[in-house]
């Protein structure tokens, strides 16, 4: 028999538009001659659905969609992802459909509790296996965290199952496919039973789902595998219970990947919003370099438009290197110095309220201003235009607050807020080797802010190979100071960075959200609170 892995692209709440999609994915797996197909976890209402569920209407208009999917079905065998109201109870349900009715409904029984799922605070936990036989075949399911969590824990075993079917709406994280193919030879070797898995794939506010759909045999072999982050119907051939030898799509390098996933994140986020295209301050530095190539390659130059707007600190360079830039890209380009506002506001803030502006010494608030300077007129032509400013600040400098408040982290998406500064020179590197669009000489100068006479990054940072290191250490591993500091860590390059990671959860609670590529980014997996007396370096301090 085949088997059609759908591995499609939903959209949250957009529950018609979901039912749509499931039933071209059926038309196209009959057309291929599969006689079963499998699509992802809340496949129907489109994953996370989140405080939806506690929608009243919500959960109707989902059953009326799952409704008007059975309907649909005649002489294949669907399973859909979908919430399920039962008894008084939500549960995060797959059900096995064939000639217009349901045959079987499974009640997911691990449910995910990390930060951005939280399962258990939606639905209730299903306690039932579900088995069901398709051309003398038992196949089993199980739902995403059944499998990654509880599979060990959930009784399997040879007579009971013979395929065992996964619907997954994972996550991409870096290197998170190298665990699920880890997680499912474990499985395999304890149980000899061969797995087929669909994972979801597509943009979802912070998060990315990459697809990379994948079979094994009862030997742990690889038999298929989708490719990430694109939406595919793959047909699996069983024999003797078994998957054969299909499709493989070729590995990417983890930097292809995190490319990829930005890219997506940011097409989906506006496709899905219904903003008419994407605009950026354009600096002429290495980060609004990274982010125009990706929003380029997102939308198309087409749904693109940049604004430089210099100071008298901005360098010539990064004038010529901005307009190659676009040049290269091919995007709408629009030069407004600030000079003479900045000069005005200067002017006033020294007449009227008697305060030096004079930019030396500690005093960084004529350094503010320009940024809110830009953050302004960016945000005015986003309201005259609509669409949506990406804001160009990496995760580095959103860890020891290195922003602005209302300027340059004035926006509505945020590309880069889990991408170190040590990867935007990686990306960069890597999307050059693709083509040429980025100018050489942003990705060789010294990091600069231009908001003063010449400055550099590492004026008040430690080199980002060394404040990167400490970050994710401290922030994604959950090493300990001391932990840090046995890594040949200065004492006082940890004791500061930390300091400065606490001291400005302020600013990044508000800052728009952003693409996550990390175990723990700061939008949806980070939550320390802030304020709190709490001094996590205090600990060493002599």
């Amino acid at each position: 028999m085949r088997i059609a892995i759908a591995q499609i692209n939903c959209t949250v709440g957009d529950i018609a538009g979901n039912v749509a999609k499931i039933l071209y994915a059926v038309q196209q797996a009959k057309q291929a001659g599969a006689e079963l197909i499998i699509t992802p976890e809340l496949a129907l209402s489109g994953y996370p659905p989140s405080d939806l569920l506690l929608r009243e209407t919500f959960c109707q208009a989902c059953a009326a969609g799952l409704m008007q999917l059975v309907k649909a079905i005649d002489d294949i065998t669907v399973i859909v992802g979908h919430p399920n109201f039962e008894e008084g109870k939500l549960y995060n349900a797959a059900s096995v459909i064939h000639q217009g009715k349901i045959l079987h409904t499974y009640h997911k029984r691990i449910l995910n509790k990390s930060p951005f799922f939280n399962e258990s605070y939606y639905f209730d936990t299903g306690s039932e296996p579900c088995i069901f036989e398709l051309n003398r075949i038992k196949f089993g399911i199980f739902i995403c965290a059944d499998f990654w969590i509880g599979s060990t824990s959930i009784a399997v075993s040879h007579s009971d199952v013979d395929i065992l079917l996964v619907l997954n709406a994972s996550a991409y994280h870096i290197n998170k496919q190298v665990s699920r193919y880890q997680i499912t030879h474990h499985f395999i070797k304890q149980t000899a039973i061969p797995v087929i898995h669909v994972n979801l794939v597509g943009g979802q506010d912070e998060l990315v789902f990459d697809g990379a759909s994948f079979a094994m045999n009862h030997r742990g072999e690889l038999t298929h595998q989708l490719r990430e982050f694109v939406e595919s119907i793959e047909l699996v051939e069983i024999h003797h219970k078994q998957p054969t030898k299909g499709k493989l799509a070729a590995p990417q390098l983890p930097i292809a990947s995190i490319y990829q996933a930005l890219c997506l994140g940011v097409k989906d986020y506006i496709r899905k919003n219904g903003f008419p295209g994407a605009l950026l301050g354009l600096s002429g530095g290495v980060d609004s370099a990274l982010v125009l190539a990706i929003a380029v390659d997102a939308l198309g130059a087409d749904s693109v438009k940049t604004v430089m707007m210099p100071s008298q600190y901005t360098a010539d360079i990064s004038l010529e290197d901005a307009n190659a830039m676009v040049e290269l890209l091919g995007v709408k380009h629009y030069e407004c110095s600030i000079q003479t506002l900045f000069d005005q506001y200067l002017s006033t803030i020294e007449a009227d309220f008697h305060i030096s502006t004079d930019p030396i010494g500690s005093n960084t608030m004529p350094e503010n201003l320009q940024a809110r300077i830009r953050g302004t007129l960016l945000m005015a032509l986003s309201n005259h235009s609509g669409s949506i400013v990406l804001t160009t600040g990496n995760k580095s400098e959103m860890a020891v607050g290195y922003c602005t408040l209302y300027g340059d982290m004035a926006g509505g998406f945020a590309v880069l807020k889990d991408v170190s500064k040590t990867m935007v020179y990686q990306l960069c590197e890597y999307r050059n080797q693709i083509s040429h669009v980025i100018p050489e000489r942003i990705i060789q100068r010294a990091p600069s802010a231009e908001l003063r006479p010449n400055q550099t990054d590492q004026d008040t940072l430690p080199p980002y190979e060394i404040l990167d290191a400490i970050i994710e250490t401290y922030v994604e591993k959950n090493y300990s100071p001391v932990e840090i500091m046995s890594l040949n860590h200065d004492a006082a390059d940890v004791t500061r960075t930390i300091h400065l990671i606490h001291m400005n959860e302020y600013k990044r609670r508000q800052s728009p959200p952003g693409v996550r590529i990390t175990h723990c980014d700061f939008g949806t997996a980070w939550h320390y609170p802030i304020t709190s007396s709490y001094k996590v370096w205090s600990t060493f301090q002599q």
